[in-house]
């Protein structure tokens, strides 16, 4: 069989090949990125200077609860907003693996065959003809030299979305580890506040077995029984209100988390296993390092910035190659023949002249959008300063709160131990024991939620302050 001689393959296709290769790489006609100015204060009103950053601190080490640290493990394992995010980072990669792959030619391998009868009446030489084609080869279809960087520019915007998709991954990490501790502060307090309402209802029931045994002697009236009647009911119907209210958020918390999880009634006070750490805020400008959703605005703006290079570089020229390489012959046995060889070669080169402002009107869409992006970058900074400056601010309300409520209810107590002597002795009517009992079991309540709105303060802080955000997936 004779041996095969190929047939050079054109200088200029191989030039122009190589040239696509390194103009892939060009700079882009997007506008050079310049990070906007923070539209906050230098400062937040009130800050304590003692204290950690919070995203050097791991939430692992914030939350010393060891069954609020199992339930945030499954959390960020199971939760479906969690689970979503991450397919979100999975969808943006693709896409990114796309626009990137737009900057190489695409080659592909190509066969193909075919017969054709041509009948007599049709035939230049009257008889019928029938013919054969056979073709065996390396194409590349359609691939655009980037002169002007808008392959480019849209290689770069696809980069920016996911960079921005794992920034919001991480931001909706920092936002269920605040859900979820918030939520189990909320359970620890609705349990403290139902074992307090319990440990009334026993008291008041004992009290009214009491004075009922009293009334049957004489020794009262019929209205101080139904006074204490009266406490006894009232003490029933908070322990039921707060027990529903326990349910409803034990279900919250369940949803949050992901899956079944032991959400059993615990006896310690809430705060005394919930250690949270000090923590100092810093400066405004360090939240834009420290926040995983400024950090996805940011790429967002990026993003936008790209498009508008994209745009621009429509306005161009565009230049495409499509060429083949390989054999062809009308019998199959003859592909690899001598002089078989055959190639085709085929710039194409078009500018636009008119488009009835379609491609104006593009440019003006990427430049609105852009300017979007700003928008909602300042619109999130904003937002994320005024968290910061609230989750402070409460932070110093709510510790003085408590420590009024201590006193508070140190002088309760003693209020009603006092109403009960006075009354033992003849001194007071029993509705001075009434007023008393009630108003201190109200302050009781009014402790233990006001203990726990502390604790979430700083829940709050910490969250606003990008702490307790998964590590990162994806690195440009």
């Amino acid at each position: 069989m004779p041996t095969a001689v190929p047939v050079p393959f054109p200088r200029a296709m191989l030039a122009a090949l190589a040239a696509g290769m390194v103009l892939a790489g060009c700079a882009s006609m997007a506008p050079p990125y310049a990070p906007p100015p923070l539209p906050v204060a230098a400062q937040y009103p009130e800050n304590d200077p003692a204290g950690a950053s919070a995203p050097a601190i791991a939430w692992q080490a914030y939350f010393a609860d060891a069954r609020l640290q199992a339930m945030l493990t499954q959390a960020l394992a199971s939760n479906r907003d969690i689970r979503i995010a991450a397919l979100r980072v999975e969808e943006a990669r693709a896409a990114y693996g796309i626009a990137r792959a737009e900057q190489f030619p695409a080659v592909a391998l190509g066969a193909s065959g075919s017969r054709t009868r041509v009948p007599g009446d049709l035939s230049l030489t009257g008889r019928p003809m029938t013919s054969a084609q056979y073709q065996l080869g390396l194409n590349v279809s359609a691939w655009e030299l980037d002169f002007w960087g808008r392959v480019r520019s849209l290689k770069d915007s696809a980069l920016q979305t996911l960079l921005a998709s794992d920034a919001a991954r991480r931001a909706v990490g920092v936002a269920l580890v605040a859900q979820v501790a918030n939520g189990y502060l909320a359970l620890r307090e609705l349990d403290e506040r139902v074992a307090l309402a319990r440990a009334t209802v026993d008291s008041r029931a004992e009290s009214l077995r009491i004075f009922t045994r009293r009334f049957e002697v004489g020794a009262i009236s019929k209205l101080d029984l139904t006074q204490v009647e009266t406490l006894l009911s009232q003490a029933l119907s908070l322990s039921a209100q707060l027990e529903q209210a326990r349910a409803v958020q034990a279900h919250a918390l369940a949803q949050l988390v992901g899956g079944p999880v032991d959400l059993a009634p615990d006896t310690r006070r809430f705060d005394d296993a919930s250690v949270l750490q000090p923590l100092h805020a810093g400066l405004p400008s360090a939240l834009l390092a420290q926040r995983p959703d400024l950090a996805a605005a940011e790429h967002q703006l990026r993003a936008a910035q790209a498009n508008i290079g994209a745009a621009r570089a429509a306005f161009f020229p565009a230049i495409s190659l499509t060429a083949a390489y390989g054999t062809a012959s009308t019998q199959l046995s003859g592909l690899f023949d001598a002089g078989s060889g055959a190639w085709n070669f085929a710039p194409r080169l078009v500018l636009p002249l008119f488009d009835a402002g379609r491609l104006r009107a593009n440019m003006d869409l990427a430049e609105v959008r852009r300017d979007l992006a700003v928008a909602n970058y300042e619109k999130s900074v904003q937002g994320a300063f005024r968290e910061v400056a609230d989750a402070l601010s409460n932070r110093r309300s709510l510790a003085l709160q408590v420590e009024i409520g201590k006193t508070t209810l140190a002088a309760q107590s003693e209020r009603a131990r006092l109403a009960k002597l006075r009354y033992d002795n003849g001194a007071a009517p029993y509705l001075e024991v009434l007023d008393a009992q009630r108003d201190l079991l109200t302050v009781e309540q009014q402790l233990v939620q006001t203990r726990r709105a502390l604790l979430s303060s700083q829940v709050s802080l910490y969250a606003a302050l990008g702490g307790g955000a998964p590590a990162a997936t994806f690195a440009d």
